[in-house]
């Protein structure tokens, strides 16, 4: 790690706290363009616009996908406060981001927040392969 990421995950932290300030969870990132200038920037805003995918991390994403062509997106480099979850991870290389930069780990994350007190969802699976894999089978050749 450089210091120009040292610097550049710094303000991904900012944006962290400028989300925290505005009501919502302490999440930031910015992407950063093959020049080294930072193209956009987001902070998590899950809770003021009442939208649970409003990660800063897809949003980045999602704006790469749309602006950027392909050879500029694999240039890049996300900086972000924390580790990004599985759905951001998701969204992250199906744009074709080159290179994600994170302050906290998912496990230090979890270390700051108080123990989980609902099992989430219960998943169920996997069963019918044999259906399933017709719509699937041969669309990423």
């Amino acid at each position: 790690m450089t210091h120009d990421d040292e610097g550049l995950l710094r303000k991904a932290i900012e944006l962290a706290s400028k989300a925290r300030a505005g009501g919502n969870p302490p999440f930031g990132s910015l992407l950063v363009g093959p020049e080294g200038t930072v193209l956009v920037e987001e902070h998590n805003t899950v809770l003021t616009d009442a939208d649970i995918t409003a990660h800063p991390e897809l949003k980045l994403a999602r704006w790469a996908a749309r602006e950027l062509d392909p050879a500029t997106a694999a240039a890049t480099t996300m900086y972000t406060s924390c580790q990004p979850c599985g759905m951001c991870a998701g969204a992250i290389e199906r744009s074709g981001l080159g290179r994600v930069v994170f302050a906290l780990s998912t496990e230090q994350l979890t270390g700051l927040k108080p123990p989980a007190t609902a099992a989430g969802a219960r998943q169920e699976g996997p069963a019918l392969f044999d259906e399933a894999r017709v719509p699937v089978d041969g669309y990423y050749t």
